[in-house]
């Protein structure tokens, strides 16, 4: 299954780690002011989007799709469905955490959009690495130092949490109560993560 990666404008300082989560044979589709981020990952787009309103358009050799300034898409939020057009089946968002926060919770958004059509999705940024649970359980393995759960689409229940520090059955999280932050995985084990309504980001942070 060949992977989309989406790259936004948000800080990276770290790419070296960035790096080595990006595949050969991966797709890459650079939005607007994502575009800086060339040289620091080492990676030619196959197509750029963008109204390029923070960055200018560097007529590069590769598809490129120019949008109006004036829309309801973010130019993140275009490349993703644009992608999804394309039949991509698995996508990870880079350079879309960290500065504004408007910015960065409409992407972190784009990965409940993912999952509700049923599309693999992660957001890495230096820090951490993010997905959706909904119904499948997930497995946290123990290079990651923590990791923390969070209620964002409305409440979710019936989650279960084996295999670590805090583990949780049958529990039940919200919006108002975000009590899931900063969980720790057994030495030598790997935690699972499960809901049974509702869905849960979970933030897998890196040592």
């Amino acid at each position: 299954m060949r992977r989309c990666v989406i790259i936004g404008g948000a800080d990276i300082s770290r790419y070296d780690r960035i790096r080595t989560h990006l595949r050969a044979d991966d797709f890459y589709i650079y939005c607007d002011s994502g575009l800086k981020h060339r040289q620091g990952l080492g990676i030619t787009p196959d197509l750029v989007v963008g109204d390029f309103d923070s960055h200018e358009n560097p007529e590069l050799a590769v598809e490129t799709i120019t949008l109006p300034c004036e829309k309801d898409d973010t130019d993140t939020a275009f490349a993703v469905k644009e992608a999804v057009k394309r039949g991509f089946q698995a996508f990870l968002l880079v350079g879309v955490l960290g500065g504004r926060l408007d910015h960065t919770w409409g992407n972190v958004s784009l990965l409940l959009l993912l999952d509700a059509q049923r599309k693999q999705a992660a957001a890495l940024d230096d820090f951490s690495e993010m997905q959706i649970v909904s119904d499948k359980p997930v497995q946290v393995d123990s290079r990651y130092a923590y990791f923390s759960l969070l209620s964002i689409a409305g409440t979710a229940s019936g989650i279960t949490v084996k295999n670590a520090k805090y583990p949780l059955s049958h529990a039940e999280i919200t919006c108002e109560y975000q009590y899931g932050i900063s969980n720790e995985v057994l030495p030598g084990m790997s935690a699972e993560v499960s809901v049974e309504h509702g869905r849960l980001l979970l933030v897998k942070i890196l040592p």
